[in-house]
């Protein structure tokens, strides 16, 4: 059983910054990506930054130069920091992680976290 947990989302106003945090836990061999997706009322869910096990970044356009992506190997952990925050961030914003894990035997797949919810408002 693998369990991803995000932290740190909440009511910023825009311009405004927060940090979400993510920690996968539970039978990991190994996490090849991790990475954050968000969902509007409405939209569909949109891929915001990935990160590498080796530390390569993918981040989305409509973030690139405000949000950044890091990540903790040994803690099986992922940050998204973000800044200068705009009401259209406003989402449910979702861990991901892929990776091998292990039961009875080994298997691939990737595993969601709960989601927080990040309102960006005045």
């Amino acid at each position: 059983q693998v369990q991803l947990v995000e932290s740190g989302g909440g009511l910023v106003q825009p311009g405004g910054s927060l940090r979400l945090s993510c920690a996968a836990s539970g039978s990991i061999f190994s996490i090849s990506a991790m990475g954050w997706y968000r969902q509007a009322p409405g939209k569909r869910r949109e891929l915001v930054a990935s990160v590498t096990s080796g530390g390569r970044p993918n981040v989305a356009d409509s973030v690139k130069g405000r949000f950044t992506i890091s990540r903790d190997n040994a803690k099986n952990m992922v940050y998204l920091h973000m800044n200068s925050l705009k009401p259209e961030d406003t989402a449910v914003y979702y861990c991901n992680a892929d990776g091998k894990y292990y039961s009875d035997s080994y298997y691939y797949g990737d595993y969601w976290g709960q989601g927080t919810q990040v309102t960006v408002s005045s």
